[in-house]
């Protein structure tokens, strides 16, 4: 799904600038709300998790793979502003120190899986908590659900802009079956990683997921030998974290270093659900060459490591290392500006 420089004209390419921006900065404004002193760190976490795992690419189809989109994942562990902006430093930490992703194609991206992934996922698992019960297994499955269908979601944005200032003349029709045939084969890869990691988090830290913000347990009443739920439901209590913030933090970081340091190197090296497409509907070649290409990390290889294990291992460790301290640094700042705004206005109160 990361769109190349080339596929999309620059007019549309500016235009998608532009409504990514304004995402960001609308997010910027929301993720205030979002965040708070325990969730900040974590959110940085999120965005160099979504990073290790968005490597490692999983089989679909004969010849064609996918990987994590992410959008459902961190709208629902740290909120939506803050869950797209997670997806965005992650787009740009790969866009600029891996060449992953066209620079002029950012805001087609950023507006494709941080805009559009993010805002269906969100609304879907929204709705569904809705009428589901308040529990932990609820929880897990309407982000199974969520995640299913944001990525055919997404695949279908790109159909749109495509079909608005694709550089290449084809089909459309053709394209849209195509991406919405192979992304929904993705979608359910999407689905699996995003119920798992959520359900573990909520299984240890519920009162850390956004998502999970309203999930209470039921108080437990003895009756006779055996412990029962509390019928009413002013009864119910908000659920019991299991572990402490430091250790869910260092395990989450510990796992995301494995996972691009080490587990990466057996991703499939097929291509991803838009290069097969681009390949089969004969766009592919109006792929220009990357402006980055010769980073150092280029194609998450270290340069001058000849050892591939080695090289890839080293390039996925800097790339989850820059995005915690990039994803960290931005939402600590996002935090402490909602901490001098609380600040000034109990000041103008007081005053008063």
């Amino acid at each position: 799904m990361h769109v190349p420089d080339g596929f999309i004209d620059a007019p549309t390419s500016v235009a998608t600038g532009v409504v990514a921006a304004a995402a960001v900065a609308v997010s910027l404004r929301g993720a205030r709300r979002e965040l708070d002193e325990r969730t900040a760190p974590l959110a940085g976490l999120v965005a160099a998790f979504i990073f290790a795992v968005q490597m490692l690419n999983f089989p679909v189809a004969a010849g064609t793979s996918g990987h994590l989109l992410g959008g459902a994942l961190a709208a629902i562990l740290v909120g939506p502003y803050t869950g797209a902006l997670c997806i965005s430093v992650v787009l740009l930490m790969q866009g600029i120190l891996f060449a992953d992703g066209g620079l002029t194609a950012l805001g087609v991206n950023i507006t494709n899986m941080a805009v559009v992934g993010v805002v269906v996922a969100y609304v879907v698992f929204r709705g569904l908590v809705k009428v589901l019960p308040r529990t932990r297994r609820s929880i897990t499955a309407a982000s199974f659900v969520a995640a299913l269908v944001s990525v055919p979601a997404a695949a279908l944005a790109f159909t749109l802009m495509f079909w608005i200032g694709g550089t290449t003349d084809v089909p459309i029709g053709k394209v849209a079956a195509a991406m919405g045939g192979v992304h929904v084969l993705i979608g359910i890869g999407e689905a699996v990683i995003t119920a798992l990691t959520v359900g573990a988090v909520v299984a240890v830290r519920p009162d850390l997921v956004h998502g999970a913000r309203d999930l209470r347990q039921p108080l437990k009443l003895r009756v006779g030998d055996e412990l029962v739920d509390a019928p009413a439901p002013e009864a119910a209590q908000p659920a019991a974290p299991r572990t402490s913030r430091r250790t869910l933090w260092i395990g989450g970081l510990v796992t995301s270093l494995v996972l691009a340091g080490f587990v990466s190197f057996y991703a499939s090296a097929s291509p991803d659900g838009l290069e097969r497409v681009a390949e089969d509907k004969g766009f592919a070649e109006s792929a220009e060459d990357h402006a980055n290409a010769d980073s150092p990390l280029a194609d998450y290889g270290v340069k001058d490591v000849d050892n591939v294990r080695l090289s890839g291992g080293l390039a996925g460790v800097i790339g989850v290392g820059a995005t915690v301290v990039a994803g960290t640094g931005v939402f600590w700042a996002v935090r402490r500006r909602r901490t001098d705004e609380n600040a000034d206005t109990s000041a103008t109160n007081a005053g008063v």
